[in-house]
């Protein structure tokens, strides 16, 4: 019986089930054609911020406006310190700018300072990345002229990075201490 209810659900099931197209990428972003059980194209835009080893992936979709990280709302992000960093692409846009877009945000490695860094630069990227995809080249422009001339590392990432300790020291550069005496 539980074989019968395997092969229904698979064969009621799988039509409906969104199925993955070709992926194309576009300057930093990934743009996924995905269908919906309905047959229509989702307008999808994947990108990704860095910050040290922190990463922030942020798929990017037409919707109502919402932003989540990890899961949790944009206003709820820890630390609260840093919070206002987060909200740095949404002010300086315009929240509606945001109003058609749902972004979704994972994060991996790095602490919490990196990670919010790694976020707000992804959030970012995906806006412009969407509106050049889905909307117009003009608005696109607009906000990336906005983005940057605020800030720079919220569409390039730092290239800097930790410089691993060395023999006969404690650390990259320092030497153990030597006496003369």
């Amino acid at each position: 019986s539980s074989r019968v209810l395997w092969t229904l659900a698979v064969t009621q099931l799988a039509p409906r089930m969104s199925t993955p197209g070709a992926v194309t990428k576009t300057a930093g972003a990934v743009a996924t054609k995905k269908t919906t059980s309905r047959g229509r194209k989702v307008k999808m835009v994947q990108t990704f911020g860095r910050k040290k080893t922190a990463i922030a992936v942020a798929n990017c979709t037409e919707g109502i406006g919402m932003i989540k990280v990890d899961g949790v709302p944009l206003e709820l992000v820890q630390p609260e310190a840093l919070r206002f960093k987060v909200f740095e692409p949404l002010l300086l846009i315009g929240r509606d700018k945001f109003r058609g877009i749902d972004i979704r945000v994972r994060t991996t490695g790095g602490g919490y300072t990196s990670r919010i860094y790694a976020i707000r630069q992804a959030i970012a990227k995906a806006v412009v990345a969407y509106y050049q995809k889905y909307v117009d080249e003009a608005s696109k422009r607009e906000i990336k002229d906005a983005l940057m001339s605020y800030d720079r590392t919220l569409l390039v990432a730092d290239p800097r990075r930790c410089e691993p300790k060395k023999t006969g020291g404690i650390g990259a550069r320092s030497k153990y201490q030597k006496s003369y005496r």
